[in-house]
């Protein structure tokens, strides 16, 4: 795999990050029993100083609210839509220039869900590229630019997102219609 032009699949993970790369699995990835904010500060590992990390605290307060009025909270007393807030958050700590989503909505409500795209969506409004593995096909469509439909572990359709969510093929198999 290549990233800017450099091979990167036999780096270690936490390298990756020093070269603006950041993935939130679909398990998440926070510690229960770390609060809210130490949560964010593990995310910030790659910024040396402190007041890089400050500054990087204050701008995912902006994005989350709800993360620094829980800042002090652990990270198990969370709902899992304040828990997906906090995965992504931990995730863009340090303004990356890809961050990779893995089912971010999974297991949230749809209400949550729609709170999780329209906070996904600021981030890229906000310049990160965004790379979201999703199977919730209408939401993913709604915000994504570029789109691929996979089966089998193989590409059978790609293009732009509006075009796709057009396709007949697609509406069938994904979005009910």
């Amino acid at each position: 795999m290549r990233f800017k032009g450099e091979e990167i699949s036999s780096l270690p993970p936490h390298s990756l990050i020093y070269r603006g790369l950041a993935e939130v699995p679909d398990e998440r990835g926070i510690f229960p029993d770390l609060t809210v904010e130490k949560n964010l500060l593990v995310g910030a590992f790659s910024l040396k100083d402190s007041r890089a990390r400050r500054e990087a605290l204050h701008w995912i307060y902006q994005v989350f609210p709800i993360l620094e009025e829980r800042r002090s909270f652990l990270a198990r007393s969370l709902s899992g839509g304040e828990q997906q807030m906090l995965a992504l958050g931990k995730g863009m700590i340090t303004r990356p220039t890809l961050l990779l989503l893995d089912e971010p909505s999974s297991g949230l409500s749809p209400l949550m869900v729609s709170r999780l795209m329209d906070h996904i969506r600021r981030i890229h409004q906000e310049g990160t590229t965004v790379f979201l593995v999703e199977q919730n096909v209408r939401h993913a469509l709604r915000i994504a630019h570029q789109a691929f439909v996979m089966e089998n572990g193989r590409v059978v359709l790609q293009g732009p997102a509006d075009r796709l969510s057009e396709d007949p093929r697609v509406k069938k198999a994904y979005l009910g219609r």
